[in-house]
């Protein structure tokens, strides 16, 4: 492990712990946005075995999901298993885990989106109060977050993982 990835682990750690604190959080993931492949490349998980580090997602990401947090750079929220099957192609491995609802919040650098956190919590746990608590938790991290997402450069030549 680089001297860098180690430091953006630190950052990533951190609003982990706070993301843990409000709105609360089971399963975490750091997701960084490739624009040039339209796919989502794991930085951090808090569930290493199930969702491996270096994993990307691009054919299941689905429109709705890219339209809302990508292009018009707003969180998302599926607060039960109905929704949340509408968008994530994994959702059975979401409820082995224990959850089954989500939040997606996009990190925006000068305006452009270079990631996304993915907060999993048990199915009705999150409401719109804590979407807004978890956008709080970004903010407040904001230039840590955005510094260790550009510590990781994407080459354009990569691998659809889980």
């Amino acid at each position: 492990m680089t001297e860098t990835s180690m430091k953006s682990d630190v950052v990533f750690q951190q609003v982990f712990d706070a993301m843990r604190e409000d709105p609360g959080v089971i399963l975490f993931t750091v997701l960084q946005w490739i624009p040039e492949r339209s796919s989502l490349r794991r930085l951090f998980t808090s569930h290493p075995t199930e969702y491996p580090v270096g994993g990307e997602k691009t054919v299941e990401i689905s429109p709705g999901w890219l339209g809302t947090v990508i292009e018009d750079k707003k969180p998302f929220l599926a607060p039960d298993l109905a929704s949340l099957r509408e968008v994530f192609a994994d959702s059975e491995l979401i409820q082995r885990l224990g959850c089954g609802a989500v939040i997606n919040v996009p990190v925006l650098d000068g305006g452009n989106v270079v990631g996304v956190l993915a907060l999993l919590d048990a199915e009705g746990s999150y409401t719109q109060q804590s979407v807004e608590a978890a956008v709080a938790v970004v903010n407040r991290n904001l230039t840590g977050l955005t510094e260790a997402f550009a510590a990781h450069p994407h080459d354009v030549h990569g691998k659809d993982t889980i």
